[in-house]
């Protein structure tokens, strides 16, 4: 099961690798703290909480990864690209050679479908990160899974479902869920338990009364 950010985490105190761009650091805290559902400053602080418990709390191009990657979230395909767009613009100006802006970017593009290639640290590290949310306390993985529910509003009951149920099951049907041995040790039963409870609860909804 993963642990939770601290509790004193707030916006202004979450590790944010280059000092010097703070007027950055404040338009993307901007973006997230729109009233998206889950994809808001609180899961930002969870993908960053579960990097430094994988370790990367260091890894400039990871961290900053993580703080693009849904910049741009409006629930219309395309959103990890417009993400990774905005990345490759806001760091260019950057007046440091060793930030790999590239490596950025490609680390927010690879979030759209979680599948980094084998030996891809950097990869494994970041989508390990955004996947944890599968691992949470009960209460929490409910919280996460309404946020869902409402970031698609527009859709009917049964077409969320249905919708859902895809997603879910392609990250079911993954053999490891995870990339990462520290994550297939500590969050992978549990996050395998939500999966299949929240994967039956929606199939009998489809099949009961509607």
């Amino acid at each position: 099961m993963v642990s939770q950010p601290a509790p004193g985490d707030t916006p202004w105190n979450l590790p944010w690798p280059l000092p010097d761009r703070r007027d950055l650091r404040d338009r993307l805290l901007s973006a997230y703290a729109t009233d998206r559902g889950y994809h808001d400053t609180r899961h930002l602080a969870e993908v960053l909480a579960r990097l430094s418990e994988l370790g990367e709390e260091g890894n400039t191009e990871v961290v900053l990864a993580a703080w693009f990657h849904d910049a741009v979230y409006d629930g219309e395909p395309g959103a990890e690209e417009r993400s990774a767009e905005l990345a490759e613009a806001e760091l260019a100006g950057v007046a440091d050679d060793t930030l790999d802006v590239a490596e950025v970017a490609r680390l927010v593009r690879l979030t759209e479908r979680h599948d980094p290639a084998p030996g891809d640290r950097n990869g494994e590290a970041l989508c390990d990160a955004d996947l944890a949310i599968l691992a949470a306390p009960a209460d929490r993985y409910r919280e996460y899974a309404a946020g869902v529910r409402q970031e698609y509003a527009a859709y009917s009951d049964a077409d969320f479902r249905s919708g859902r149920l895809g997603v879910l099951e392609d990250l079911a049907a993954r053999h490891p869920l995870f990339r990462t041995s520290y994550a297939r040790e500590h969050w992978e039963p549990r996050a395998r338990a939500n999966l299949a409870q929240e994967i039956a609860e929606l199939r009998a909804r489809s099949t009961g009364p509607s």
